[in-house]
């Protein structure tokens, strides 16, 4: 007698096509960026084991040149050098990334996508090679930083294109929100798992990251699909239809994100295949510079959290390695839900740059009060890293993002995705120019008090909202002239209404 067919089996086979391999897709590139953030996430963890407070170390490590700390880190510059390893990855991530959207967008994905992973766990684990070497040459580490910077690139253009190619404008927000937690996911895992071997042979807390990345990219190879129609299935709308735009007649185009759009061409329905537009043109898009400078000021703020926050946490509040870098993910839990909200929050208003301001603005403060008061307690410090993480990392995760996609496919490029790959690089590129100077400021700065670094950071959320101010005033004047056309049409019923009787 033959069994019925398993339970799993028939609910997979009453969802949709379409939305089964969105699912695949969606989970897939979530899996592939977190395994990117992951392997960056190391060398924050290990920071706090290159160069140990002597008098406090319990141990001794056989490999050590100096009794608890690792040369060249040993010295009492080692502020100055940690900022040089970060500049030395985001430099190269930076300068890159604005090649790497090209590249993308004339490239296959899945190889471009594949490549750059294996190529990341290389070069993460060449460095955690460095511990069994016995290597204190920094030039070494430096070096495996460039390349590891270089290969990441490959990450963020690609997963954001596909996501552009699979997910249309309907709740984007809200589903790339989600989607983007993969960060803070990412951020999380690299902590603990870093944080598993940081006082043991620190080491491996490179190789294993690096090993998982490569493993994914593998896997990457073998499953990603880049466009819909590749799998018959039907392409996502990008714009509104043509009858909801004749709806909307005489509504004025209020800004880059309006919702109100010409109706886009899909690539089944194209005769040809669009080509990939320039760096330049993608430079004319309304809103790509206003984002992009924002999301330098967002990033440097993120970024300085990410590459010193669990240094910051073992010298004012005296933790240990581990017990720092397990506290520092609690940043990465307030970004997920941060981003989440963020998502949502611009769907349901229809102002991306609105939201992005709000919540910098509430940042600003929030800052300033962890600094002082964010150590006063174990919840105090908890609390605080949650609600600093999601003011500060919803509004980086939204740029990165659904405004991202959302550019990708403005009404001006007539119906031309491929610009998705060139503007999310320009965006995130920029950003990085942020990445890479917040952790080399904080290096400098962190040695006249962590004061300064604070004020510094407050001084860039702020610099991030001025400059959305324009975008912003746009997005408001076009909700109140959505609200005065509603009260039009409803005099106008309300007339015709007595007029009948």
């Amino acid at each position: 007698m033959r069994a019925a067919l398993a339970p799993g089996i028939r609910l997979l086979r009453a969802v949709p096509r379409d939305s089964r391999y969105r699912g695949l897709m969606l989970l897939l590139t979530f899996l592939c960026y977190t395994t990117y953030h992951m392997s960056r996430k190391s060398i924050s963890i290990v920071k706090s084991q290159l160069h140990l407070n002597c008098s406090a170390a319990g141990s001794e490590r056989s490999n050590d040149t100096a009794g608890c700390s690792w040369a060249p880190f040993d010295q009492d510059n080692y502020k100055e050098l940690f900022g040089a390893l970060d500049n030395a990855f985001l430099v190269a991530y930076t300068i890159a990334m604005f090649f790497s959207g090209i590249f993308s967008e004339r490239l296959p994905l899945r190889y471009y996508l594949s490549v750059g992973m294996l190529l990341s766990g290389l070069f993460s684990a060449l460095f955690g090679l460095g511990y069994f070497w016995d290597i204190h040459a920094l030039w070494y580490f430096i070096i495996m930083q460039i390349f590891s910077g270089l290969a990441q690139t490959t990450g963020w253009p690609a997963v954001v294109t596909c996501m552009g190619n699979w997910f249309g404008k309907g709740k984007r927000g809200l589903i790339m929100g989600v989607w983007n937690s993969h960060t803070s996911v990412g951020n999380i895992l690299g902590s603990l798992i870093a944080g598993v071997w940081v006082t043991s042979a620190w080491g491996l807390s490179f190789i294993v990251p690096g090993a998982i990345i490569a493993a994914m990219g593998v896997v990457c190879f073998f499953f990603l699909v880049e466009h819909p129609e590749d799998v018959g299935c039907s392409p996502p709308l990008h714009h509104t239809a043509a009858k909801e735009k004749e709806a909307e007649a005489g509504t004025p185009d209020d800004g880059p994100l309006s919702t109100s759009s010409r109706t886009s061409l899909d690539r089944s329905e194209s005769t040809e295949e669009p080509k990939a537009i320039s760096f330049l043109r993608a430079l004319r898009i309304p809103g790509v510079v206003e984002f992009s400078l924002s999301l330098l000021f967002a990033k440097m703020v993120s970024y300085t959290f990410l590459y010193w926050l669990p240094l910051y946490i073992a010298n004012v509040a005296h933790f240990g390695a581990k017990q720092a870098g397990n506290l520092s993910t609690l940043f990465d839990v307030g970004g997920i839900f941060g981003g989440i909200i963020a998502g949502l929050v611009s769907d349901y208003a229809g102002g991306r740059a609105v939201t992005c301001c709000v919540m910098l603005v509430i940042a600003a403060p929030m800052l300033f009060l962890y600094n002082h008061i964010g150590q006063d307690s174990i919840g105090t410090s908890i609390a605080m890293l949650i609600v600093c993480g999601g003011l500060v990392n919803g509004p980086y995760t939204l740029i990165t993002t659904a405004v991202s996609a959302d550019l990708g496919t403005h009404e001006s490029l007539k119906g031309n995705a491929k610009a998705l790959s060139t503007v999310a690089a320009i965006i995130d590129g920029t950003g990085s120019i942020g990445a890479a100077l917040g952790p080399l400021l904080a290096g400098l700065i962190s040695p006249t008090g962590w004061n300064n670094v604070f004020y510094m950071l407050i001084t860039a959320d702020v610099l991030a909202c001025l400059l959305l101010s324009r975008l912003m005033v746009k997005e408001v004047r076009g909700w109140r002239g959505c609200v005065a056309r509603k009260r039009g049409s409803s005099v106008q019923l309300t007339e015709s209404a007595l007029a009948g009787k």
